[in-house]
């Protein structure tokens, strides 16, 4: 609740851009004194009936007493937001909180009236639903828990924005008016409709510029050469299907046309309409520019100019401007600084983009933040396919350039439900939004697989011209982190294509169990090698000998896909004597039979790079009659896992005429290539099994989470951030079930004593200064101290080996059951959010880095794998004959700490170390917990596009 000195301070923070269903955007802000004008000339846009469902009355004109109501606020008990589109209103909300005209400041009532009001034009466009989410999320921090609305019921859309947002209501019926209630806290529905919305609304926006019926090219010159020029020509060459105009004011007033292509000073002087602007004329003179499309109804921009933020201070305050600009207009862009987009479907042909050559058509989808990497991805592609088409081409590709606006989350957006793409490869040098990235990856990885490569990775900073929140998580862990949410994270972009070619032809393995045949013994055994290596279990390669024909291999791979023992199969070929051509296309003809015959299961080639079996194995796959089935539809899809009201799943494999594409068999020039991407696709292919059945987070009955609530806020009431002391740390974490061995201070032999006495023996004696904290290798522990006369000689010890008791801190515990020690800890990252990671405690584990990590709140499947990714979990297991500990009552712990963590935001860090897990049970021997106002959450707000 605000107090009354916040009463009539303008909340800027309330400010937002938002993406409205049709892909169009809108600001959203709180209504001023100084909005009388645009109000009323709002409210005569607005029809009769409109008016009539708003006030229950004919109300043709609002009176000067309406007016000052309506936009004198106090922002606490009364709050009117707007909806703007050119700086122009399309919306209004205001809430008014029941009684505050006699309700004193200092105890408000928690409910308010809600009412909306939307211009006629732009109903149906999601307006409304997005002012509500906005006018919510206000009202909650205003101390408001609850809306009521009164609604006439023929007024059906007002009703169904209500209905459909979510929240827990109740309807009534009562004097001809339709009473809704409902409660502002969000429930999972809500959240589901909101992001089934988000979803829809950024596709759509998306969509918008990568399928447009007319495209825009400003700043063509009248000579060739030149960006726009380059870029016309592009557009033409590739045989765009919709209108292009050219745009120069500097073209004479009689050129009508210049490559074939209308020719016009201003985008103002095109008749028709313009969805789509490509601009490439210099910074200084973007603004005029964007001013010209927004006022024409362009619905996109496509900037190339450069001399934005990658340029320094100045250039960086001209990318918001340009961003703040567009906007308002309601356009969305992708650039500045960008290279361009190409779509290559058969119904737009579009190539706005540097590239000189139209990419093949294809399965993949293809995002790059730079443009000379998005120009080496396209060239792979085109090198690897053999220059066939229609066998590992691009079906969309975008290269954003300074992300200024329309990011990667936008494109996973709408490749998510596209029909046309079925892999999606990535090339990220910043996450503007990592928890946003994390959830849209997993819901995108449980439809088709995604690849990721990080650049700038080491840097510990965004490129230059990304204005993102850094992580400060290691890049292990961000790592760590998107395997989590199904990401395939690859290390190159070698890597990255590689992968690519294998998932976007070939089914998903079911196992690891690997097959490995050819005519070259060594090659042979090279695989076998590098499939160990990937964790893979290959069998026997089978050798055919260099006299091996084309019939061998077709016999050979035919038995080994037939045989239930391997789930994948790896060709090693190298040249044999005859004529080459004539060789390879016999053996690539051979090979894609045999796999045709068993479509359930990978097949690839390694060869060496000396004949043209790539070439041969892409032109039989060009050649191949079609299946009628889609060759990865090999695994079920994990309906349960996505939210509420998403749009159904995408279908894999169709190329637009309801048939499987023919398998085309990636070939690889190194075993280790090949090996590397069929791992990656064996874990994926694991990912989606589990992902089918994502587990829980169980509920425990000696969780008191109002308890823990009460002691953060007293805690927190000491100061902005503190470390708990002992005592604190102890209670704290009791609350969630978590006990922690008592700890007592022995500042003198005397002391330690008497401690062991309290305690009882056996005890240890620790030293606990921070050099030799959770450093038993050095020394400074004792344990299984039997009586007073061990525990005075291991005091004095200590103090001959390590210095005086002040500085050694020593405490005396009592012994805890013997077993492994390990550490688990949580922190709150303010890009990525609440992490919780896993490891063996000791030098060993610290040094090699050998800790696991996952995003909270975790499942209980989530927890058990935890346990078993760490290199060192065999020593949890029995290893060598060794008693396995007790890995229930471990994971029940990291469950509770997550549960903590994500119940009370305020909890920033915890360390728990060492924990003992022993044949039964565990002891937490030493814990740490930081405390801190809750950071700012960009993920369960409303709504609402990156700030500029």
């Amino acid at each position: 609740m605000q107090s009354a000195s916040d009463r009539h301070v303008y909340p800027a923070h309330w400010e937002a851009d938002v993406v409205l269903r049709d892909g169009g955007t809108a600001r959203i802000r709180p209504i001023t004194v100084d909005d009388a004008e645009r109000l009323v000339s709002f409210y005569e846009q607005v029809s009769d009936e409109s008016k009539y469902y708003r006030f229950f009355a004919p109300y043709p004109r609002l009176s000067a007493k309406d007016v000052h109501r309506f936009t004198h606020h106090d922002f606490v008990d009364r709050v009117g937001l707007a909806a703007t589109v050119g700086g122009e209103f399309i919306a209004t909300v205001r809430y008014d909180r029941i009684g505050a005209d006699g309700t004193p400041a200092s105890a408000p009532a928690d409910e308010a009236e809600v009412a909306f009001l939307v211009q006629d034009a732009h109903q149906g466009r999601g307006v409304a639903s997005a002012l509500l989410e906005h006018i919510a999320a206000v009202a909650r921090e205003r101390g408001i828990r609850r809306f009521a609305a009164e609604v006439l019921p023929a007024n059906n859309k007002m009703i169904k924005v209500f209905t459909d947002a979510g929240y827990t209501q109740k309807r009534s019926f009562e004097d001809g008016v339709v009473r809704l209630e409902f409660d502002l806290e969000p429930t999972d529905r809500s959240l589901a409709v909101q992001y089934a919305r988000e979803q829809r609304a950024e596709a759509r926006s998306v969509q918008r510029l990568l399928v447009p019926g007319s495209v825009a090219v400003v700043g063509v010159g009248r000579t060739p050469g030149g960006v726009g020029r380059g870029v016309l020509g592009n557009i033409t060459d590739a045989g765009f299907t919709g209108r292009v105009y050219a745009v120069n004011r500097a073209f004479p007033k009689d050129l009508e046309e210049i490559d074939g292509v209308p020719a016009h000073r201003s985008v103002r002087e095109i008749e028709e309409q313009v969805d789509l602007a490509v601009v490439t004329v210099p910074a200084e003179h973007v603004p005029d520019v964007v001013a010209e499309c927004g006022e024409h109804g362009v619905q996109g921009l496509v900037v190339l100019s450069a001399g934005y933020a990658e340029s320094g201070p100045e250039g960086r305050e001209r990318q918001r401007a340009l961003v703040r600009q567009a906007r308002s207009y309601g356009m969305r862009i992708i650039g500045p600084n960008a290279f361009g987009v190409i779509n290559t479907s058969d119904q737009v042909r579009l190539n706005a983009s540097l590239a000189p050559e139209m990419p093949r058509p294809g399965r993949i989808g293809l995002f790059a933040q730079s443009g000379a990497i998005g120009i080496a991805l396209l060239s792979r592609l085109h090198r690897r396919g053999g220059g066939v088409t229609g066998v590992t081409g691009v079906s969309t590709f975008v290269s954003s350039g300074n992300r200024a606006d329309v990011s990667g989350n936008d494109v996973l957006q709408y490749w998510y439900d596209d029909p046309d793409t079925d892999v999606a490869l990535m090339y990220l040098e910043s996450i503007g939004n990592p928890r946003k990235f994390t959830r849209l990856a997993r819901r995108t990885a449980a439809a088709k697989p995604l690849v990721v490569v990080q650049g700038a990775r080491h840097g510990g900073a965004a490129p230059q011209g990304h204005t993102v929140r850094v992580t400060r998580l290691p890049h292990a862990t961000v790592s760590a982190l998107l395997r989590q949410a199904g990401v395939i994270r690859v290390d190159t972009i070698t890597e990255l294509v590689d992968a690519g070619l294998l998932l976007a032809r070939q089914p998903l393995p079911a196992g690891p169990r690997v097959a490995i045949l050819g005519n070259s013994e060594s090659l042979g055994l090279l695989t076998y090698d590098a499939c160990l290596a990937e964790g893979l279990r290959p069998l026997p390669p089978l050798d055919l000998t260099t006299a091996a024909s084309a019939a061998d291999f077709h016999a050979a791979l035919s038995h080994a896909l037939a045989d239930d023992t391997c789930d994948a199969v790896v060709v090693t070929a190298i040249p044999g004597i005859g004529d080459a051509s004539t060789r390879d296309a016999e053996l690539a003809e051979a090979l894609r039979s045999a796999a045709e015959r068993v479509p359930g299961k990978p097949v690839l080639v390694v060869h060496v790079e000396l004949g043209g079996l790539a070439e041969a194995l892409s032109a039989a796959a060009s050649t191949a009659p079609r299946t009628g089935t889609t060759a990865r539809g090999t695994l079920p899809r994990p309906h349960p896992v996505r939210p509420l009201d998403f749009p159904a799943d995408p279908q894999p494999g169709p190329d637009g005429d309801g048939d499987a594409a023919p398998r085309l068999i990636p070939a690889y020039p190194a075993a280790e290539r090949a090996v590397r991407a069929l791992g990656e696709a064996v874990k994926y292919a694991q990912w989606r099994r589990e992902a089918a059945e994502p587990g829980r987070v169980p509920e425990y009955d000696d969780i008191d989470e109002k308890g823990a609530a009460r002691l953060i806020n007293r805690l927190l009431a000491r100061g902005q951030g503190l470390t708990l002391g002992t005592d604190d740390t102890c209670e704290l974490l009791g609350t969630y079930g978590v006990q922690v061995h008592r700890a007592l201070h022995a500042p003198t032999a005397d002391a330690a004593v008497e401690a062991a006495e309290t305690l009882g023996y056996p005890v240890a004696l620790k030293a606990t200064a921070p050099h030799l904290r959770h450093r038993a290798d050095l020394g400074g522990v004792r344990l299984d101290l039997a009586d007073e006369e061990q525990l005075r000689r291991a005091y004095i010890e200590l103090a001959e080996l390590f210095g005086k008791p002040e500085e050694l801190r020593p405490v005396v515990q009592r012994m805890a059951p013997r077993g492994v020690d390990t550490v688990v800890r949580a922190v709150i990252d303010p890009a990525a959010g609440a992490v919780l990671s896993f490891g063996l405690a000791g030098a060993a584990s610290q040094l090699l880095g050998d800790m696991a990590h996952r995003l909270v709140p975790v499942t209980d499947r989530d927890a058990a794998s935890l346990v078993r990714a760490i290199r060192t979990a065999p020593l949890l297991f029995g290893w060598r004959g060794s008693a396995p500990v007790d890995t229930p009552a471990l994971e029940e712990l990291l469950l509770r700490v997550s549960r903590l963590v994500h119940d009370h935001p305020e909890v920033v860090a915890i360390t728990l170390e060492p924990v003992v897990v022993a044949g039964h049970g565990l002891s937490v021997l030493g814990a740490s917990v930081r405390l801190a106002p809750p950071p700012a959450r960009d993920d369960l707000g409303p709504r609402t596009l990156p700030a500029y």
